[in-house]
């Protein structure tokens, strides 16, 4: 039975069983260092680029003739060698996108999730703040409470919770996920991980799924 602890705004705790029907499961570093690129390679945007001589906008012809000058002969002001001129073997824009089967992703998702349960690094928060007005300042106050202020949290919400996410998305030690995109980049950088009573099923659905 996996245990966790539930904490109200004042740091109270009292111990919650999370009734899963998950086993732990083994899976080694290079599966991990797998996932861990595979989504820091789709995350790049491959925008980056830069122009060669066919592309800069000079004229073409020649800056002088090519014999009886004394000087070094030159074909274009679009030469490499000159300046302004174009890039040779430059950087281009393009895509470059890998993949990882969902089996592998789930058994990384379910080592991340174990390990941070051994840790007790799991934090549930039973707090009934005012879900009309967004607050900064009751955020930081309910994570200083718990004593969360100064490490790094994965806080889980629901899609449609736009009051907590606008009310946590400022704080520099929070990263807001919902719990349809977990990832183990994000999942494995955060020192803890946050959600609140009220989506308690949803943890527990999106945990089970790493089985």
């Amino acid at each position: 039975m996996t245990t966790i602890q539930v904490y109200d705004p004042q740091g109270k705790s009292h111990a919650l069983k999370l009734d899963l029907s998950i086993q732990q499961k083994d899976v080694s570093q290079k599966n991990f260092a797998c996932a861990i690129r595979v989504l820091l390679q789709n995350w790049r945007q491959g925008t980056v680029g830069c122009k060669s001589r066919g592309e800069v906008s000079f004229s073409n012809k020649k800056p002088w003739k090519q014999k009886g000058t004394g000087r070094a002969r030159v074909s274009s002001l679009r030469s490499p060698l000159w300046r302004k001129g174009g890039i040779i073997f430059g950087p281009q824009a393009r895509v470059r996108n890998l993949s990882i089967n969902e089996k592998q992703n789930r058994l990384v998702l379910n080592n991340i999730f174990f390990a941070a349960l051994e840790k007790k690094a799991i934090y549930c928060l039973d707090f009934d703040g005012d879900v009309q007005k967004p607050s900064t300042k009751k955020a930081a106050d309910l994570l200083k409470g718990v004593g969360l202020d100064n490490r790094k949290v994965v806080l889980f919400l629901p899609f449609e919770d736009m009051v907590n996410f606008a009310s946590f998305r400022n704080l520099s030690n929070v990263n807001v996920l919902s719990f349809d995109q977990p990832n183990a980049f994000d999942l494995s950088n955060g020192d803890c991980w946050v959600f609140f009573k009220k989506d308690l099923e949803l943890f527990k659905e999106m945990v089970s799924q790493w089985n």
